[in-house]
């Protein structure tokens, strides 16, 4: 069972592990707090990408009082292999830590084992946490888990449709169908991705920035990098100082789109194009996750916010387990709802 200070350290650990200026991707995002027999902080770290100190290993050469005795509050489970960096176990037990609490159990098998071997070492080793603690610490790198166990990245597709399924209007408008509550959890959404992807007619038609603001128009701090699939010709996207890179993908494949992204680290994909792009993903059994910001209003025509799923008769549709549905309130009395949905078919 945690001690009170303990439960404060791992919230300490998940908050500096979720910083944003960590990046993303084939990495894992991972918090330390050193606490001294007493309860008090000794040190704190955090993995910062590829090639740097783990955690661990960060908040241990970060300490300023001896450490024997103390305890290692981690939201992953220390590592025991040798790759650019040694093993955390290694440099917890030379260190002298006597108690490690653990969040989330490591899921790659390749540095996995290291509470084991903490235990063997004579450690006190402490797995059994809040629920709430554990699903953050799980939510923390969901894309990095998915992409261990699916060797492909982590799918949201995100959609904005009235109440009978548009998407725009019949003029082709479309701005703004939800209102601003609904456009911030866009952007915010925009920095937990590694990717924003949209097709080519999306990038030709609406010339999207992809970029994520704060709702005074300031860029957030971390930016996906922006891509664009399809093989028709495109103009480039909006040059913004500070906006993530552009990515050609020269494919209309979204099983291509996602072998090369995840080629190049990126292990949470945000598809945010129209509805061709939305369909592709679908019909092929890409989307783990389903973002639907649902405007109280009524169109009668226009453009469909999905486009054509290959399904012929009621018996082929494609059912989705709701997950989450949620008021957005906006200001002028008018209310979006957020839905979060999984298709049933999805191997997440």
């Amino acid at each position: 069972m945690l001690e009170p200070t303990e439960h404060r350290a791992l919230r300490r650990a998940l908050e500096i592990a979720a910083h944003p200026a960590v990046p993303l991707g084939p990495n894992p995002r991972v918090g330390c707090v050193i606490l001294g027999p007493d309860g008090q902080t000794l040190a704190e770290g955090h993995h910062r990408g590829a090639g740097t100190p783990h955690a661990e290993a960060d908040a241990l050469a970060r300490a300023t009082a001896p450490l024997p005795g103390a305890t290692a509050v981690v939201t992953l489970e220390p590592c025991t292999h040798h790759g650019r960096t040694g093993p955390c176990d290694d440099a917890l037990l030379s260190a002298g830590i006597s108690r490690v609490v653990i969040a989330r159990q490591d899921p790659n098998p390749l540095a996995a084992g290291g509470a084991q071997r903490l235990r063997e070492a004579g450690i006190e080793v402490i797995t059994d946490v809040p629920d709430e603690l554990a699903e953050a610490a799980a939510a923390l790198n969901r894309g990095w888990e998915h992409g261990l166990r699916h060797h492909r990245p982590l799918v949201t597709a995100k959609l904005a449709l009235t109440l009978d399924g548009r998407a725009a209007a019949a003029d082709g408008t479309s701005q703004w169908l939800t209102g601003p509550a609904a456009r911030e959890e866009v952007h915010q959404l925009r920095t937990t991705c590694d990717v924003v992807l949209v097709g080519t007619g999306t990038a030709r038609t609406d010339h999207p920035s992809l970029t994520a603001r704060r709702p005074d128009g300031s860029l957030h701090r971390r930016q996906p990098l922006r891509a664009v699939m399809g093989t028709s010709e495109t103009p480039t996207l909006s040059e913004i100082e500070g906006a993530g890179e552009e990515i050609r993908l020269a494919t209309r494949d979204p099983s291509a789109t996602l072998a090369e992204l995840f080629a190049l680290g990126a292990r949470h994909v945000l598809v945010e194009g129209g509805p061709t792009l939305a369909a592709a993903f679908l019909r092929a059994g890409l989307v783990d996750e389903l973002i639907v910001h649902l405007a109280p209003t009524l169109l009668g025509a226009g453009r469909a916010a999905v486009g054509d799923l290959a399904i012929t008769t009621l018996a082929e549709r494609l059912d989705l387990e709701l997950v989450e549905a949620a008021p957005l309130p906006s200001p002028g009395g008018a209310t979006d709802l957020r839905l979060i949905l999984r298709p049933r078919t999805t191997t997440a």
